[in-house]
């Protein structure tokens, strides 16, 4: 069922991971970083069993992607946004702002905008957006989760950001809180503390594989 909102035709109309229904502030105060040109997908962790089952996710596709999560970058200097970092010295400087409207080199036929004015934009200021880049399975086991299992959306779980910077549950099958897990980018060295992304409104189906979240950020 097609949803109302502010965005026109279906998902498969769009070229962006991401469908704004009601857009909140697009975002362009930021410099990418240069990886957010480099990094690969998924970014963090790679390893065949515990890599991004995401529908979204382009694995041919080099930089930050469109749905995923855009994160302050303290770590190269003032005003800098990009993906996720391994952990290092200065992780804490690493925080979520929202998520990226578009790849690091904008769309087709758009004359590679990123690449030509070193802007990401980012959706921030709330907003109920599709992301079809999302992970569907855990990349390092938390709470009833083990490495590589599926991962369950209800309506009304918060989500967090993964490891590799992509939307999920901060909630396991059993409502226990991954705040602080393995499958938590604090847990290697992110954030100081897990910041809310959004509650979920609609989990991906078989019609519709994208999940629908209202951003809190």
């Amino acid at each position: 069922m097609a949803l109302l909102g502010q965005a026109s035709g279906g998902f498969t109309e769009s070229s962006s991971a991401l469908r704004l229904l009601h857009v909140g502030i697009r975002n362009t105060v930021g410099i990418l970083t240069d990886d957010a040109f480099t990094q690969t997908n998924p970014p963090i962790i790679t390893a065949t069993n515990t890599i991004s089952q995401s529908t979204g996710l382009d694995t041919s596709t080099l930089g930050v992607l469109s749905g995923s999560i855009a994160f302050s970058r303290g770590d190269v200097g003032s005003n800098y946004i990009g993906g996720p970092i391994a952990v290092g010295g200065a992780q804490f400087l690493l925080n979520p702002l929202g998520c990226f409207i578009n790849t690091a080199v904008g769309n087709a036929y758009e004359n590679t905008p990123g690449v030509a004015s070193g802007k990401g934009p980012y959706v921030s200021g709330q907003g109920t957006y599709g992301n079809a880049l999302y992970e569907t399975e855990s990349q390092a086991g938390g709470g009833a989760y083990n490495t590589g299992d599926d991962l369950t959306y209800t309506t009304g779980m918060v989500l967090m950001s993964s490891l590799n910077g992509y939307l999920q549950p901060a909630q396991d099958v059993a409502g226990t809180t991954l705040v602080g897990t393995a499958d938590d980018i604090v847990s290697t060295g992110g954030s100081l503390g897990t910041v809310v992304l959004g509650i979920l409104k609609m989990p991906a189906d078989s019609t519709q594989p994208e999940i629908v979240f209202d951003q809190r950020i």
